[in-house]
C-alpha cells in the first residue's frame, strides 16, 4: 500500500512541477543539435529526487551524507537547466557531492587510491549518463533496467535499503509515463539525468564494496561502450568533446537512419537488462572466469557497435 501511495504522491508532484515549469518558462527549445523539433518542458526528472526525498524522510534520515550530496547535485543541475551557471560553480558542487558520496561509502577509511578511483568513476559515469540523455525514453528505460538489476541482486546480497531503490524507481516510472511518448510532455533535463545517475551509482558502489566484486560495473556497459567510443571518434576528428553534439549511436540511429526513437530507447534498456542478468549469473564464478567473460563481452559489444555505427555513417551521413 505504501508503494502505491508513494507512486500517487510522485505523480501529483510531477504535475505540480509542470505548472511551475510552465509558469516560469522552464522549457527546452530545439536547435541544430537537438533530436526533437518542438518546445518541451524541461526538468521533469526532478521527480527522481522527490522519490529519494520521500525515502529519506520515511526512513528516519538514512544515508544523510549521500542525500546531502544528492540535494546539492540536484539543486545546481536544476539551476543550470534554468540559466547557465558558471563552470566553476558547477564543478565545485559536483566535486563536493562526489566527496559526500565517498564519505557515505566510507572510502576515506580505505587506501587513498580507492577514493581516487571512485571519484574518477563517479564523475565519468554521471557525465556519460547526462550526455546519453538525448532522445525520448532513453534515460527512463536505461534507469529502470539498471535499477531493476540492482533490486534483483539486493534480494540476495542486501547491500542497500530496498526502499531507496523502489521509491527512486517509482519516480522513474512517473517520468516514463510523461516522457516515453513520440511527443514527450517533458524531458529529464540535467537535473534528472544527474540525479538518477547519482542514486544508481551510490547503490552500485555499495554493492561493489559489499561483495568486493567489480563485475557489477557491467550494469553500465551499454552506456559505457557508446560513451567511450563516441569520445574516441570525436577526439580522432579533433572535436571539442565538451561541446553538445549528435554523434552517439542512438542519435545516428534516430536522426539519420530514421529508426523509431522509442524503440531505440527500449532496446538500450532491454539489452542492458539482458547483459546485467548474465552478469549476475557470472558473479559467483572464479575471478579468472569473470575476467574472460567481461573482456569478451566488452569486445563483442564494441565490435557490434563500431560495425553498426560505421554502416549508418557511411549510408546516411553526409560527409
Amino acid at each position: 500500500m505504501i508503494y502505491l501511495l508513494v507512486l500517487i504522491a510522485l505523480f501529483i508532484l510531477e504535475l505540480v512541477y509542470f505548472k511551475v515549469a510552465d509558469r516560469f518558462n522552464i522549457i527546452d527549445k530545439p536547435n541544430e543539435r537537438s533530436s526533437h523539433s518542438s518546445i518541451t518542458l524541461r526538468g521533469g526528472g526532478v521527480v527522481f529526487y522527490f522519490g529519494a526525498l520521500i525515502y529519506f524522510i520515511q526512513s528516519g534520515f538514512q544515508y544523510p551524507w549521500f542525500f546531502l550530496g544528492l540535494t546539492l547535485m540536484t539543486l545546481v543541475s536544476f539551476l543550470d537547466d534554468i540559466f547557465t551557471l558558471s563552470n566553476k560553480i558547477r564543478l565545485l558542487i559536483h566535486f563536493s557531492s562526489v566527496l559526500l558520496m565517498a564519505y557515505q561509502l566510507d572510502l576515506f577509511d580505505m587506501p587513498w587510491y580507492y577514493l581516487l578511483i571512485g571519484f574518477i568513476v563517479v564523475v565519468g559515469v554521471i557525465n556519460a549518463y547526462n550526455f546519453m540523455d538525448g532522445i525520448n525514453g532513453i534515460t527512463a528505460c536505461y534507469s529502470l533496467a539498471v535499477g531493476g538489476l540492482l533490486m534483483i541482486v539486493n534480494q540476495q546480497v542486501n547491500f542497500v535499503a530496498q526502499d531507496l531503490l523502489i521509491f527512486s524507481l517509482s519516480g522513474v516510472l512517473v517520468f516514463t509515463f510523461f516522457n516515453f511518448r513520440t511527443k514527450a510532455k517533458c524531458f529529464a533535463g540535467d537535473v534528472g539525468s544527474v540525479a538518477i545517475a547519482y542514486i544508481l551509482l551510490f547503490a552500485l558502489g555499495l554493492l561493489i564494496l559489499t561483495t568486493g566484486n567489480l563485475i557489477y560495473m557491467l550494469f553500465l556497459v551499454v552506456y559505457g561502450v557508446d560513451a567511450v567510443w563516441t569520445i574516441v571518434r570525436r577526439l580522432m576528428r579533433k572535436e571539442n568533446i565538451f561541446e553538445a553534439h549528435r554523434s552517439h549511436l542512438y542519435q545516428f540511429l534516430g536522426n539519420e537512419a530514421g529508426v523509431n526513437k522509442l524503440l531505440i530507447s527500449f532496446c538500450y534498456g532491454i539489452i542492458q537488462f539482458g547483459i546485467g542478468y548474465l552478469v549476475i549469473q557470472f558473479s559467483g564464478e572464479e575471478v579468472q572466469t569473470q575476467l574472460i567473460f567481461s573482456a569478451l563481452l566488452i569486445f563483442i559489444l564494441s565490435v557490434i557497435y563500431l560495425l553498426l555505427k560505421t554502416y549508418i555513417i557511411k549510408r546516411y551521413v553526409k560527409q
